[in-house]
């Protein structure tokens, strides 16, 4: 039995189109921004507890932990997060050029 070459072997994952690479990890950055906004205002107002931080995004506190303990970049979290930023009433500056906020 033989096996095709390499070049004709099907990748297990499809490969993504560089717009939608530049796309993730824009979100993958602005998901951190927000998470680190939030997780400060919540230490600020002395929200702790899974209970407490899931009341104050308005979820299950399972999901909200989860929300803002996740490493993994999923879809969807940059809404999820901006939500919980807006009902918080916190702000998250843009990046400038330099990666740094002004």
């Amino acid at each position: 039995m033989s096996l095709p070459p390499n070049d004709q072997v099907p990748s297990a994952k499809p490969k993504i189109s560089p717009e939608e690479r530049r796309r993730r990890s824009a979100d993958r950055l602005k998901s951190i921004r927000l998470k680190m906004a939030i997780g400060r205002e919540l230490d600020e107002r002395g929200i702790t507890t899974p209970a407490e931080i899931g009341a104050a995004l308005g979820m299950p506190p399972a999901e909200a932990t989860k929300l803002l303990t996740r490493h993994q970049w999923r879809e969807g979290d940059v809404e999820r997060l901006e939500a919980a930023a807006a009902r918080l009433g916190v702000k998250v500056p843009e990046p400038t050029g330099h990666g740094w906020p002004s």
